[in-house]
């Protein structure tokens, strides 16, 4: 296979991916974020206090989470069906990835919730704050490098699920390495998708990890 065929392979590869982990990414993330705060604030004592739904939420997203990927993307395709009017191709990878996306951002995003100082709840209260204000006021902007962090370990997971998905007709890179590098014994195509893939993680890590520090406090004082 010559060299352009391989590049436009490539590239055709590299924007399905793109496709699928950014629409994937941010229908996980409005549905996800708001999710994670709501587990993070309704315990019981906390400010929206539902323990019951919260028990209930969180054994929903431990089965989902706990749950392989690639088995979540075949026991869910009568739903994909559904959604995409199909189980292959990159519009269908998008539901099973947004399925996916959506109790680990939830997890994460409670977890850097739950980070901050409960000192500052306290004193928003004692300030006469609302809980809605203490959650948009409060709670978000003092996360918000948690939250960041959160996202882009979610975008890089993505990018890798996204690969995964292209064992049952997925599109994308992982579509191309396996069916050229794998099936049709093509190293150089394989070596060529898993160094697109290990630059993408990067740039993605990367510009996470700088966004993060631009929220931090703590970083700008320094």
């Amino acid at each position: 296979m010559s060299p352009d065929m391989i590049f436009s392979l490539l590239l055709k590869g590299l924007l399905q991916t793109l496709h699928m982990v950014a629409v994937s990414g941010i229908v996980g993330s409005i549905i996800g974020v708001p999710m994670g705060v709501f587990l993070a604030t309704s315990g019981k004592g906390e400010l929206f206090p539902a323990p019951m739904t919260n028990r209930i939420l969180g054994l929903i997203v431990n089965a989902a989470r706990s749950t392989p990927f690639i088995i979540l993307v075949v026991a869910i395709i009568p739903f994909t069906r559904l959604v995409a009017g199909t189980s292959i191709g990159t519009s269908a990878a998008i539901v099973p990835l947004t399925v996916a996306t959506v109790p680990f951002i939830a997890r994460l995003v409670e977890a850097a919730i739950r980070e901050v100082d409960k000192g500052l709840i306290e004193a928003a209260r004692a300030m006469g704050a609302t809980p809605l204000q203490i959650v948009t006021k409060v709670l978000l902007a003092e996360a918000k490098p948690g939250i960041t962090l959160a996202l882009t370990l979610t975008l890089v997971s993505l990018i890798g699920y996204s690969a995964m998905v292209g064992a049952v007709g997925g599109g994308g890179l992982g579509d191309l390495g396996i069916r050229y590098g794998y099936q049709r014994f093509m190293p150089d195509v394989m070596l060529a998708v898993v160094l697109v893939l290990i630059v993408l993680v990067q740039l993605v890590q990367s510009a996470g990890d700088r966004l993060a520090r631009s929220f931090d406090k703590r970083t700008r004082k320094n």
